[in-house]
């Protein structure tokens, strides 16, 4: 099944200018046209806007994306270096993650703080 690019952008929630973009960028080389050329999308095409979404918002750089689209699209003799980029791209956000982590508890932890304080205030107020 073919897709507009209307119908993509329903489906990802990525403006239309979004998905231009990530043509123009090179992360989606492989866009079908029509004779009159318009794009049209295939299911494939939209697994790998699945992947670009969540590579991007998981803070891999676009060049890093499109180094992986090229990649890809030479083939199974990059697998290796495939495997390498979303195995280094794990880590980082594991990294990330657990940085996040340590602010939570803190504001967890001035949350703890805090709320203890305004029930002292309110408890002195009485």
């Amino acid at each position: 099944m073919d897709y507009s690019i209307k119908q993509i952008s329903e489906k990802t929630n990525l403006k239309a200018h979004v998905l231009r973009y990530y043509e123009k960028e090179g992360l989606l080389p492989f866009i079908n046209r029509s004779a009159s050329g318009i794009r049209r999308y295939s299911e494939s095409d939209l697994e790998w806007l699945g992947l670009i979404c969540c590579l991007k918002n998981t803070g891999m750089s676009i060049k890093q994306i499109k180094d992986f689209v090229e990649l890809s699209m030479r083939g199974g003799e990059t697998l290796k270096q495939r495997c390498d980029m979303l195995i280094e791209h794990q880590k980082n956000v594991e990294s990330q993650i657990a940085e996040m982590q340590k602010h939570l508890q803190k504001v967890a932890h001035k949350i703890k703080y805090f709320t203890a304080q305004y029930e002292k205030y309110l408890a002195d107020k009485s």
